[in-house]
């Protein structure tokens, strides 16, 4: 570990990644890594947790290979000095912002999409022209053995190097300094990879997840379609997006129509028994298991699915009604296949409690009115806002 953390740190001193030349050639030789080893990533991923093979190359392999494509095509700009407006005192100077790469970085992958999270923060390092230190997540293990055994044959073996191991490796790499500090995964082990950079001073990112609500009211001409976007969001990797709708506020009426839409739309998309479909994925372990069935058995009445097969990990795509702001389930991300339906009279009461509780990561607005999405935007905060569905569904 610490022979590879010097190594990439050298290589950064001799300027080995500064040039656009080697810059495009390892993204050019990561692109290849993706492309060619398809096959190696997909039987990763399906025994890791059983992600369907289009799921795979959709969420995971496409997602690189396209965002290494937009590197490739802006790079010349990112790497231009960028020239900005003159104060009286300097007019006679020029005026321009030089940018450069940090250095060493540290990057944290995640679990959930193990390709995608760890491979992209790396493209980045790349086109920026950083060294880079690879930790994958041990809980994906199949995928993270095989990001370590094909990585080191298409990228430079001194500026990048890929770390495996559990918690111990990664509170070990922790204590080292880096020049930048890359993350993704919960809040609670966000928290402890902030403490440590700031030991050092070390810029970082972190993304994380939360709870993610839905609003959608009456107003949206289509419902059935807006169930299945809903439910798409929802139940692709079983629910194990940071960014996937984590609940839905919305009046009775709704409700009654979003169920019945719900029980024809899984059936489509799963079949008669979800648990026999090759296209819904597990829960990625035991613990994430046993944390998710406890949620489910702590407030709330399913009225589609519920059921679990613990021998499998297996639990099936699930709404619940008759849920309480203060049951469990309601109080921290579920990051599973469970959907639970909040009633509300207005959007003022939806805006309400959304305001309650800890920003989210993203919110989902799904109406046939332009002041709605306004009153929204204005009136809550949150890391993006999706309201395409009021455009799309005249």
């Amino acid at each position: 570990m610490f022979q590879a953390i010097t190594r990439a740190r050298m290589a950064f001193i001799r300027n080995t990644t500064k040039g656009i030349d080697f810059r495009v050639s390892q993204l050019n030789a990561l692109y290849k890594c993706v492309d060619e080893n398809a096959d190696a990533f997909i039987n990763a991923l399906r025994n890791d947790f059983r992600k369907p093979p289009m799921e795979t190359v959709i969420a995971e392999l496409d997602f690189v290979k396209n965002d290494i494509k937009d590197q490739l095509m802006h790079i010349k700009e990112y790497m231009k000095p960028e020239y900005v407006s003159k104060s009286l005192a300097v007019m006679m100077d020029t005026a321009y912002i030089h940018k450069e790469p940090f250095g060493l970085a540290l990057i944290i992958g995640a679990w959930n999409y193990p390709v995608q999270l760890t491979l992209c923060p790396l493209v980045g390092a790349i086109a920026a022209g950083n060294c880079a230190i690879i930790k994958p997540s041990e809980i994906a293990d199949n995928t993270a053995t095989t990001l370590a055994e094909l990585i080191p044959r298409y990228l430079d073996n001194e500026c990048y190097h890929v770390i495996t191991g559990g918690p111990e490796a990664t509170q070990e790499l922790l204590k080292e300094r880096f020049d930048y500090i890359f993350f993704t995964g919960s809040t609670q082990i966000g928290r402890l990879v902030n403490e440590a950079a700031a030991k050092h001073l070390t810029p970082i990112t972190l993304e994380l997840g939360g709870k993610s609500p839905l609003y959608i009211d009456d107003s949206v001409p289509n419902l059935e379609i807006a169930c299945r976007r809903l439910l798409w969001g929802k139940l692709i990797n079983a629910g194990q997006t940071c960014v996937a709708p984590d609940y839905v506020l919305c009046s009775p009426k709704v409700q009654k129509s979003l169920i019945e839409s719900a029980q024809k739309i899984i059936k489509e998309f799963y079949g008669e028994d979800p648990k026999k479909s090759p296209d819904l994925c597990r829960i990625v372990n035991k613990r994430h298991f046993e944390r998710i069935t406890k949620l489910l058995n702590s407030g709330g009445k399913a009225v589609v699915g519920g059921q679990t097969d613990p021998s499998d990990n297996y639990i099936a795509p699930t709404i619940l009604v008759d849920v309480s702001p203060n049951d469990p389930i309601m109080n921290e991300e579920i990051f599973g296949p469970i959907l639970p339906i909040i009633n509300v009279g207005s959007e003022d009461e939806a805006i309400d409690f959304i305001k309650k509780g800890e920003k989210p990561l993203s919110l989902y607005i799904f109406t046939n009115r332009q002041k709605t999405v306004d009153k929204f935007v204005n009136q809550t905060s949150s890391g993006e806002h999706c309201n395409q569905i009021y455009s799309s569904l005249h």
